[in-house]
């Protein structure tokens, strides 16, 4: 291959991640957006959404910088645009480690197992990081123990949802071609 070709293949690959990552950041928003339930618990009054799919998704199919990506900005959006304002910046580099976490072992580990693993993990840091944000939000270290058991059921119908199907989408993005692996943005 000469160089010219070798560039547009580059560049072709580039665009290609890319825009994978720009349809699970909107996957991401539109699924915290439109399926959630507000919960009339927790100082914040809590919200129960489906959002963590698409980015459990896209993390495990196209690796930890899709996740990153479309976890922190789709969620972090959803914030911004919906009145939960303050949230914005946690939101972004939590939900973002998050991704970043659960793309991270869908790299290196494949099965049920270590999916498992990967949304435990972001289970744990989304609980630790939302609880240490409600502290600073609210300078008190009791009322975000509240908020604790709807971050659980959140990520535990991520879950629900995301481990029956995401070997087999993985599987079908990988027989077209799409995934190689893993994306690279």
């Amino acid at each position: 291959m000469n160089q010219s070709t070798q560039t547009a293949v580059r560049e072709a690959s580039h665009i290609k991640a890319l825009t994978i990552t720009a349809v699970f950041i909107a996957l991401t928003y539109v699924f915290t957006a439109f399926v959630n339930i507000r919960l009339p618990i927790a100082a914040n009054g809590g919200l129960i959404h489906l959002g963590n799919v698409p980015l459990f998704i896209g993390a495990m199919i196209f690796g930890k910088r899709t996740g990153a990506i479309a976890g922190g900005i789709g969620m972090a959006m959803f914030d911004l645009l919906s009145g939960w304002t303050a949230w914005a910046l946690f939101t972004l580099v939590i939900v973002g480690l998050m991704g970043f976490t659960v793309g991270l072992i869908a790299e290196k580990h494949r099965g049920i197992g270590w999916y498992a693993l990967a949304i435990a993990a972001a289970c744990v840091i989304k609980v630790a990081g939302y609880y240490l944000a409600e502290v600073i939000i609210y300078g008190n270290w009791l009322s975000p123990a509240s908020s604790i058991p709807g971050n659980l059921v959140q990520i535990g119908a991520a879950a629900v949802l995301t481990l029956p199907v995401v070997g087999r989408l993985r599987s079908a993005a990988e027989k077209l071609g799409s995934a190689g692996g893993h994306a690279d943005v």
